[in-house]
């Protein structure tokens, strides 16, 4: 070590010179003169402990105090050559002046930064030479290591390399009785076994069993010590070498009987952390799987249960109730799903499989091998369960490993990718760029027949009806695609609730409104429409509505006009006698709804089980409520009670019931009858998804979500009926294989429910409900072919409880607010009549899908004002706006917001008017109608998420995507790239509306990339729309944006887009399914009326760009775009840009979302491995499965 020069410092300060004169001792003069030494240092201590000043001054920057102290360490450690009781003396009189500066706690960072560490080191290994070392010595020594242990990241490799470890354990051995000397030794132990290949190494001397020798039997004396012990032997325990020889040793009955014994013995609670620490070492021990084993055989289930229960009513024991727990959780035997397969219950035989992939290997594999329970050791301990929403934030919480660093791929290039001449075929969807509008065209913008583009199968055009009209769909009746023999057919022999097409009676009379009988729940009352009290309820709707605008206010007066609904006793159909109950038309209401033509829709629409039954609530409609639905705050416990009634099954197995009472999988009839004493579910109507019900207790279900179609995971969209329930009685139900790591519905969010007795009230409408409510991992252990070929994964329970208002109610259940296929087709038709001479509006074909549902394509801008060159040239020119939607079936509020934007574009007001006189707007309101149709969350027929696809879209299993992309390839050919493209999405894990989009600069700034300033031109115009949203939309957050290009995300719609086409405006548009946490609806769960006011926001965002676009000084436009986004949203300094992470707050209840916390990845192979020495007891991992999905 270099020596100070401490005659070099300013100033005339006591304890400076006092340094100075020990530093020029050297280390033969000091053992000459002990005496003087000893005067030196101790003068030096009492200005420290007695002056602040003189304690800033020798741990100032500007001084070499550390330097004078170490350096004497060093030489009296290395040169002395008196006896040893001189060198002896010598530490000992520089400890305490250590002790007092180091206490000071700021400086031990600069004492390890000077080597303090290894000098302690040396001179401990010095010490231990004479034979018997000195006690008080190793004392000093030992209490100095373990304060500057957890400082210093590189601690136990210093401690091993230099033989420390070796000599702390002797020590330990030989003074197991002398608690004075034991602590530090325990305490620095401790530190030591924070370094993983430490663990190995002490658990390969004994140090394990030494351990339980200490800590055991039970005794109140010393529990300081226990308490430093059990710390040590917890890290000691991380290492499953070291869990193995625990469990070999049979400690763990030990460890539990320990823990019994303070549990009954510690009345007072005084002693919570050491009841914590054997918690710990049990947790330790459980992540293996013969620790699991050992503690099950030990009973542990039931003494952990026991005791957390007597835990429970006191808050500040709320830490080992977690713990216990967690342990619990870990050790519930992990179960398969009750079900046969893990596929889909329905299956669709591809017209041909994928070379590769996951549809390939689901295809190749052999059966009954689709589910396995994987028993490895590391089941947990790998565990990182990556989930994201769209799967949408994977590896949030990791560093931007998914950051693209390729600046080739980076900047945009436009690449048609296909030759002009096949895409000439899609110039017939572009009729607007070449039309020349005769007379006769300003009287109808309607084709004559829809065209279709040849896909792959079908090389020459052909026409296909689309349902347009009622007569249409009775046309297209009855042509459903035949599923192989091996599809279910989920039709019961005897009918529940849902509407049966063929029991539903139309009738056409110009004079008279539209009857339809309509079967009840039970089979005998029929709902019916009489001419009278038609026209009276028409009569009060309209009193009710004369001074509203429909624009604005129709669903305020939801409650008010519906109100005209009568019961008539005696009337009799030919089920039997019943009760005639008058439902109220509410077209007023919703205006693009129509019961009776939702009903053909549906006939016209293909799905691979064939339903022939309509759900309510899709037949009624949906009035959005007037009252708000505020985020629902979470009770304190809710999570643990229900975990703790999860584990109550394996404790007190009599008590369950395991009956089951809704079954897919018995396609002749998944209804099983009883004798009323179990709820009635059923699913089998569009876009249902519930495969099988299970009445675990007289009132509590446990219910399981069915794959889509042609693969084995994808477990989130739900929506199915339920009858037969009790007024007055709380019911539970659970999902019990969802899969994604996280959830909305722990900060908050409800699910939806529609009531058909509350509906034939005047009350049609989706509402938030449900109690109790959270999520968290269960027992259900996922298979490794359907977790990616990770194995020891589980799944995760969403639970919620509903106590119901109605006797013999109907009601539904869904994930989100339910948007069919039907639906959407309904909308369409009613949106045509809505046309007025201004506008033009066409409806398309664009291909037809694998189910054999019709893909629509809206044209949509204003008809020009005349045919003359002028206006028929500026109406060919205007900027196209490319919009698409539901690319994901389950995020249903895309389709809620693209409702919002069609009727805004369809509507009368001036500023619609001037929207559509801006742009031509090319639509495709549904990209995945075979996903919606068959209630599938995420892909679509092919197994596959279409959103990853439009890299290479194939013709035949991806037809949208394919001819989706190729309109813009054919639009990019001709000079015409859109001027914005934005794909509608919708977000379960995040709070707000916001978008993310594609910027170079961006991205390069967020990676360790270096580019030249040519590479990071680029203008900000990317950055304008959603910046304008943020001003205008309440729901819209600026500060959720992302503009960062991803590797997982190339081949997503938004990059595609924007590297092949060229469109710089290329965003998704991600809604919440949860609600906002800023703005006006700050507290608020989202509805209807608010997804629909974003997609009119979107339109008047657009609208206000064009304004900017639309000068022609280019500069200007750029200082204008940056006058909207702000100097404050420069990259470098705006930490939103990349914004990834998840947005929720802690909650005072630990959420726990892994059984495994704090688990081990692996034994480390380097030395240097596991040098942390914190480790949070509940580190949520908040990513999701084995495919990356946001877009």
């Amino acid at each position: 070590m270099n020596k100070p020069k401490m005659a070099t410092e300013k100033g005339n300060s006591r304890v400076l010179m006092l340094l100075g004169q020990l530093e020029r001792m050297n280390g033969e003069a000091m053992v000459r003169d002990v005496e003087m030494a000893r005067q030196v240092t101790t003068k030096i201590l009492h200005l420290i402990q007695t002056q602040e000043k003189s304690g800033k001054e020798v741990m100032s920057k500007s001084s070499s105090g550390m330097e004078v102290i170490l350096a004497s360490l060093e030489i009296n450690n290395t040169s002395v050559s008196n006896p040893m009781l001189n060198y002896i003396s010598l530490q000992l009189m520089l400890f305490p002046w250590l002790f007092c500066v180091l206490g000071r706690g700021r400086r031990v960072g600069v004492f390890v930064s000077k080597g303090g560490t290894g000098i302690l080191f040396q001179i401990l290994i010095t010490a231990s030479k004479d034979l018997p070392p000195s006690e008080e010595l190793m004392l000093q020594l030992h209490s100095l290591l373990a304060k500057v242990g957890p400082k210093d990241r590189k601690f136990g490799v210093k401690a091993r390399l230099s033989g420390a470890l070796n000599v702390t354990i002797s020590l330990m051995k030989q003074n197991l009785q002398n608690t004075k000397l034991l602590l530090p030794c325990l305490q620095v132990l401790r530190v030591y076994s924070t370094n993983s290949v430490n663990a190995i190494s002490l658990g390969k001397n004994g140090v394990v069993e030494l351990m339980f020798k200490i800590i055991g039997p039970y005794c109140k004396k010393n529990t300081s010590l226990l308490k430093v012990a059990l710390d040590a032997l917890g890290a000691l325990l991380k290492s499953k070498t070291n869990a193995r020889r625990a469990v070999d040793g049979g400690h763990v009955p030990v460890l539990l009987s320990l823990y019994l014994d303070w549990h009954r013995n510690d009345t007072r609670h005084r002693h919570m952390l050491i009841r914590k620490g054997l918690l710990v070492c049990l947790r330790n021990i459980t992540n293996i799987k013969l620790g699991r084993k050992a503690f099950i055989e030990a009973d542990g289930m039931r003494i952990l249960y026991n005791s957390s229960t007597e835990c429970l009513p006191v808050r500040t024991l709320d830490p080992l109730v977690n713990t216990s727990s967690l342990i619990m959780r870990k050790c519930f035997p992990k179960n398969r799903l009750p079900l046969p397969t893990i596929k889909s219950a329905f299956h669709y035989q591809l017209p041909h499989v994928p070379a590769v992939g996951p549809v390939a290997q689901l295809y190749s594999q052999p059966p009954g091998v689709d589910d396995v329970v994987d028993e490895s050791d590391d089941n947990e301990e790998t565990e990182a369960d990556s989930d994201t929403e769209n799967e949408e934030d994977e590896k949030d919480h990791h560093s931007n490993d998914d950051i693209e660093t390729d600046l080739n791929k980076l900047h945009p290039k436009k690449s048609p990718g296909r030759p002009f001449e096949e895409l000439r075929v899609y110039e017939r969807f572009f009729l607007e760029l070449s039309e020349d509008f005769q007379v006769s065209v300003f009287s109808s913008t309607r084709s004559t027949r829809p065209i279709v583009v040849p896909t792959a199968q079908a090389l020459s055009p052909k026409s296909i009806p689309i349902p347009n009209s009622q007569e249409d769909c009775k046309s297209i009746k009855g042509q459903h695609t035949q599923p192989p023999p091996s599809a279910p057919t989920p039709t019961p022999p005897v009918p529940l609730t849902p509407l049966e097409l063929d029991t539903i009676h139309l009738t056409k009379d110009q004079d008279k409104k539209e009857e339809a009988n309509i079967p009840t729940p039970d089979g005998h009352t029929t709902f019916t429409r009489p001419p009278s009290q038609g026209q009276r309820i028409e009569q009060e709707l309209a009193h009710a509505l004369e001074c509203a605008s429909l624009e604005e206010d129709r669903a305020l007066n939801a409650e008010e006009g519906l109100k005209g609904v009568k019961q008539e006793e005696g009337a009799e159909d030919e089920a039997g006698e019943g009760a005639v109950l008058e439902v109220p038309d509410t077209a007023l209401l919703l205006p693009l709804h129509d019961p009776d033509l939702y009903v053909e829709m549906v006939k016209g629409t293909h799905s691979v089980p064939q339903y022939a039954e309509v759900a309510y609530p899709d037949y009624f409609g949906h009035v959005a409520p007037t009252f708000r639905e505020p985020l629902l705050e979470r009770v304190y416990g809710v999570q643990r009670s229900k975990i703790f009634q999860d584990i109550e099954r394996l404790i007190h197995p009599n008590d369950i019931l395991d009956k089951v009472v809704y079954d897919l999988d018995i396609p002749s009839c998944p209804v099983i009858e009883d004798n009323g004493e179990s709820l009635k579910f059923n699913s089998q109507f569009e876009s249902g998804n519930l495969r099988k019900a299970v009445q675990v207790r007289k009132y509590e279900y446990d219910l399981v979500l069915n794959s889509d179609i042609n693969s084995n995971h994808y477990h989130q969209w739900f929506y199915f009926e339920v009858s037969g329930m009790r007024v007055g009685t709380t019911y539970r139900f659970n999902l019990i294989n969802c899969e994604k790591s996280n959830s909305q519905f722990n900060y908050g969010m409800q699910v939806l429910m529609y009531s058909v007795q509350e509906a034939i009230s005047g009350r049609p409408r989706w509402v938030r409900t449900g109690t109790d409510i959270c999520y968290y991992k269960n027992h259900f252990a996922r298979s490794s072919i359907a977790a990616g070929g990770q194995k020891g994964k589980s799944y995760y329970t969403m639970t919620f409880s509903k106590n119901f208002s109605h006797k013999d109610d109907v009601c539904y259940f869904a994930y989100h607010y339910p948007y069919t296929y039907s639906t959407l087709k309904m909308h369409l038709s009613k949106l045509e009549a809505l046309r007025t001479p201004q506008i033009y509006l066409r409806q398309d074909v664009l291909c037809e899908t694998l189910g054999g549902n019709s893909c629509p394509l809206l044209t949509i801008t204003a008809m020009p004002e005349s045919n003359s060159n002028d206006h028929i040239c500026q109406f060919r020119n205007r900027p196209l706006i490319f919009l698409s939607a539901r690319v994901h079936p389950g995020e249903t509020n895309a389709s809620w917001v693209m409702k919002g934007t069609l009727e805004f574009l369809m509507g009368t007001s001036p500023l619609a008017a001037s929207l559509r006189e801006a742009y031509i707007f090319k639509i495709v309101p549904m990209l995945n109608p075979d996903g919606v149709v068959n209630g599938n969350h995420r892909c679509s027929l092919s197994g596959e998420d279409l959103n990853r696809q439009w890299q290479n879209p194939s013709p035949e299993l991806h037809p949208t995507i394919y001819h989706t992309k190729s309109l813009l390839q054919y639009l990019a050919h001709i000079q015409r790239a859109p001027l914005v493209f934005c794909d509608y999405h919708g977000h379960s894990r995040k709070k707000n509306v916001f978008m993310y989009g594609c910027s170079v600069k961006e991205t390069v700034w967020q990676s360790s990339i270096s580019a030249t300033s040519s590479y990071l031109q680029e203008d900000l115009g990317y950055r304008a729309l959603p910046k304008i949203l943020s001003q205008i939309a309440p729901a819209f957050s600026m500060a959720s944006c992302s503009f960062v290009v991803e590797r997982s995300k190339e081949s997503t719609a938004r990059v595609v887009v924007w590297r092949e086409i060229g469109v710089q405006r290329s965003y998704t548009m991600e809604s919440t399914l949860c609600g906002c946490d800023q703005g006006k609806y700050k507290g608020l769960q989202i509805g209807t009326r608010e997804l629909e006011e974003m997609g009119a926001q979107f339109c008047m965002a657009l609208l206000r760009l064009k304004r900017l676009t639309g000068l022609r000084n280019h500069q200007h436009l750029l200082d204008l775009e940056s006058d909207i986004i702000g100097t404050q949203t420069k990259v470098a300094s705006c930490p939103t840009t990349y914004v990834m992470e998840e947005d929720e707050p802690s909650f005072l209840e630990a959420i726990d979302y892994s059984a495994e916390s704090n688990d081990e990845d692996a034994e480390p192979e380097n030395e240097h491995a596991g040098e942390v020495h914190e480790h949070p007891d509940h580190l949520d991992q908040l990513s999701d499965s084995d495919t990356n999905h946001r877009d």
